[in-house]
């Protein structure tokens, strides 16, 4: 099983275990409660069907799994998609319809990667890359919302090791430099991408590249 099928089988598989009293807690995300993330989840399934499905035939790729991502400013609250996930999340009244809508889409999109041409070249949000990048770029994204999801939840799964540490290797690679070596891949995701802030001797050990994080991406 490659990365992306084994960190999106792990984060839909924590879903899947959570009880219901659990959708209420807040999640690592700024805001959103752990229901609303599990419908971004929703959102993003159907963002990996959508894309798989768009190919970009013989044009040459503009991105690749590490400059897919962007570096973008803290979100302020403000944009109309951060707003609309909580009440869509609500309107699913109990957690059951989430997890059914999550294992519905989920298990779809999950499907579709491994019937996807990895050679494929696809396009999404006015870029063109490979299947493969595409899929690459996505093991960062589950691994950091599996972070997210199990922030307040300590008797929760965590990601697999090996996604973490793909994952890390993702984020070193955008932000141009390693973290240091005392840093678990954990801390490194989450200090680094700002769902933590770094304590004083991590700070310190991080050197010039302290000085550029949060790495906010988008």
């Amino acid at each position: 099983m490659d990365h992306f099928s084994r960190s999106w089988t792990a984060l839909r598989a924590a879903v899947a275990g959570l009880p219901d009293q659990d959708f209420e807690r807040p999640s690592g995300c700024a805001g959103w409660l752990v229901r609303d993330l599990v419908c971004h989840l929703v959102i993003d399934a159907q963002d990996v069907l959508i894309t798989l499905v768009t190919p970009a035939g013989a044009a040459e790729p503009t991105v690749d799994a590490i400059t897919y991502w962007k570096l973008v400013d803290p979100p302020t609250g403000e944009d109309p998609l951060d707003a609309l996930v909580p009440r869509l999340a609500a309107a699913y009244g109990e957690p059951r319809w989430l997890k059914f809508h999550l294992d519905d889409v989920g298990s779809a999109a999950g499907r579709a990667a491994v019937l996807a041409d990895r050679t494929a070249r696809v396009g999404t949000q006015g870029e063109v890359l490979t299947v493969a990048d595409y899929l690459s770029a996505y093991v960062l994204e589950w691994t950091l919302h599996h972070l997210d999801l199990i922030s307040y939840l300590p008797s929760a799964p965590p990601p697999p090791s090996e996604t973490l540490v793909a994952a890390r290797t993702a984020l070193e690679q955008i932000a141009g430099a390693p973290f240091p070596a005392s840093f678990s891949d954990r801390d490194a995701l989450l200090v680094g991408t700002g769902r933590r802030t770094p304590t004083a001797e991590e700070l310190g050990s991080l050197g010039t590249l302290g000085a550029r994080l949060p790495l906010v991406l988008g």
